[in-house]
């Protein structure tokens, strides 16, 4: 199958994810979530990269990134990806022994208005709906848990959202989300097409020469 079109510019909200080979699960303690965060504060500085929301799962992870000048996803997730690597096989002294993820990161552009909250919630209540807590915020390894609970500089990972908070926030993270918006990221993760108003993604997939990322590959997994 032929490799997918990077589309890689600035001032776009990107949807980035990424899953550990054959499923395996690659965040086992407290250590190796922590590992995780310490790339990405390093690479956020390094980059000078805006980091909206993420969720860190046992074996695959979120972002939520908004770029500042074009090419600066496929710099930023290189660092973050070979560093990540390279520092989970010290400390699990697996040196030389392969890749950890299934292939390269998955991007997908989301529109930047109510599409944009709606990707956000997708992301932060991923752990509640895999069941791993009761209430998405009480997940420690999550941007959630950054906003409502970090210390001063934990919150500095993260950057100012492109839209308002809603003040019922919490309450709307934590009720189920719409079965027609969860299928619409799904799809986007599935087919690699942008996720927003369809009028929309049909200028964004037309202006990047999307074309052939909008073919249907099956059926979307669970626990996306």
């Amino acid at each position: 199958m032929p490799r997918v079109n990077r589309v890689d510019v600035a001032n776009q909200i990107y949807h980035v994810l990424n899953r550990a080979n054959a499923r395996m699960q690659i965040f086992d303690s407290n250590k190796d979530y922590q590992l995780f965060e310490s790339v990405l504060e390093e690479a956020k500085e390094k980059f000078d990269m805006r980091i909206l929301a993420y969720s860190i799962m046992p074996n695959h992870w979120h972002l939520v990134l908004y770029l500042k000048n074009d090419g600066d996803l496929q710099i930023f997730m290189r660092w973050v990806s070979m560093t990540h690597t390279q520092r989970w096989h010290a400390e699990k002294k697996t040196a030389g022994q392969g890749h950890i993820y299934q292939g390269r990161y998955k991007s997908f552009i989301c529109q930047n208005d109510s599409h944009f909250l709606t990707l956000v919630r997708y992301v932060e209540r991923n752990s509640k709906k895999a069941n791993l807590v009761k209430k998405a915020e009480n997940w420690k390894w999550g941007s959630v848990w950054r906003r409502e609970n970090g210390t001063e500089k934990q919150k500095k990972l993260l950057s100012e959202w492109i839209i308002e908070e809603p003040k019922n926030y919490l309450k709307y993270l934590n009720e189920p989300q719409n079965e027609n918006e969860e299928k619409a990221i799904q799809n986007s993760i599935l087919r690699g097409s942008p996720y927003g108003e369809d009028g929309w993604r049909n200028k964004v997939i037309k202006k990047f020469k999307l074309e052939s990322t909008v073919k249907t590959r099956g059926r979307p997994k669970k626990g996306s």
